[in-house]
């Protein structure tokens, strides 16, 4: 039977980025980022989505003993200041002249002056040329890895929760204007209306942060509120010294778990993803790449080929996503909310009671 479902297509690109290494200067950097901009919109594509940390190197796998070059301020009466610096503003221009949107991760050192308060996060910024600025911030929620260095001298480090407090923002889905031709609108539905107005809006987006995509509960959030589209950009170890098996079994067994996530995450809550990479050596440690354009089957349509600067580009039908919001995950129809009590009552695992001997 013929389907009456209209497509809502967007072209979009998956900026992957090779390494970004720590004599690399801000504007290295960003003339990368501006010329994956360019080629995108070449492409005709309206949404780019850079990685985690893009303007800067990982420096969480590093101790130092001041990390504030790597912090862009921003406070209650400049919540993006990050785009109004030298290694921002560009990005901004780019993207007004070009009409392209933009997902863009950074370290915020943000100020509460009230409190007379600074903390700092893992953060990334939706930035929509339609509406002239960015629209939504998400601060990473799952830190990985210790406070303190292990003492072994040879370990790979991970050191996020040393430099950054977990995100406070929760997972807040939003629209993004100017993407979908004909996107009804709110002054376009009367209160007689009988029809649904799902998913016939603007795009409903969510944006996660590295580690929050092996985290079903991050993808759930965005799910409950129509989520169409999320984009994630990561910065993973392909392997460490101190953990077992050879580089070759560490690095497959990483791509698979990532791969797993995004794809399992997409499928389960029926959106598509970007997902989106920094790769390659960075100052000797190795990322993985696998930058990927999945759909809301939990298929892959698209997928980097390397370990450096590459603009995986792929055209997305947000309609796609009814067939699983409407089936297999029409939550409002088949979630148990009376059965899910322990996740939000328990935190760490506990083990139910051994058993006797007896068998009782």
């Amino acid at each position: 039977m013929a389907s009456n479902r209209t497509p809502r297509l967007i072209k979009v690109a998956a900026a992957q980025l090779g390494p970004n290494n720590k004599d690399a200067t801000r504007e290295e950097i960003l003339a990368r980022l501006l010329k994956h901009m360019d080629a995108a919109a070449a492409q005709g594509v309206r949404l780019i989505a850079f990685p985690e940390l893009a303007l800067t190197t990982f420096f969480p796998v590093m101790l130092l003993q001041s990390a504030d070059a790597y912090f862009e301020p921003a406070s209650t009466s400049h919540p993006y200041n990050v785009l109004d610096t030298p290694h921002g503003r560009p990005l901004v221009e780019k993207a007004n002249a070009l009409g392209l949107d933009f997902y863009l991760g950074y370290a915020e050192r943000w100020t509460d002056a009230e409190r007379g308060t600074s903390t700092d996060y893992n953060t990334t910024l939706y930035y929509s040329a339609a509406a002239g600025r960015a629209v939504a911030k998400y601060r990473k929620v799952h830190l990985p890895g210790t406070v303190e260095p292990l003492p072994d001298p040879t370990a790979y480090q991970q050191l996020e929760k040393r430099y950054f407090a977990p995100g406070d923002l929760g997972f807040r889905a939003f629209r993004a204007a100017g993407l979908v031709s004909g996107a009804l609108k709110a002054e376009d539905v009367t209160g007689s209306d009988g029809d649904s107005t799902e998913g016939k809006g603007d795009p409903i987006l969510g944006m996660l942060i590295c580690n929050d995509r092996r985290w079903p509960e991050a993808w759930r959030a965005y799910g409950l509120q129509g989520v169409e589209l999320v984009i994630e950009g990561y910065n993973t170890t392909a392997w460490a010294p101190q953990y077992a098996g050879a580089p070759e079994e560490q690095t497959a067994d990483a791509e698979f778990h990532h791969r797993l996530s995004c794809q399992a995450g997409s499928y389960q809550n029926a959106c598509w993803s970007i997902n989106v990479a920094k790769c390659g050596c960075e100052n000797g440690q190795w990322m993985i790449g696998g930058s990927m354009i999945i759909d809301p089957n939990g298929k892959v349509v698209a997928e980097s080929k390397t370990l450096d600067d590459e603009l995986v580009v792929a055209t997305i039908d947000l309609g796609l996503c009814r067939k699983g919001k409407e089936r297999v995950f029409n939550f409002g129809k088949h979630r148990r909310l009376d059965q899910y009590g322990i996740i939000l009552e328990q935190v760490g695992t506990e083990e139910i009671p051994l058993l006797s001997r007896s068998g009782a």
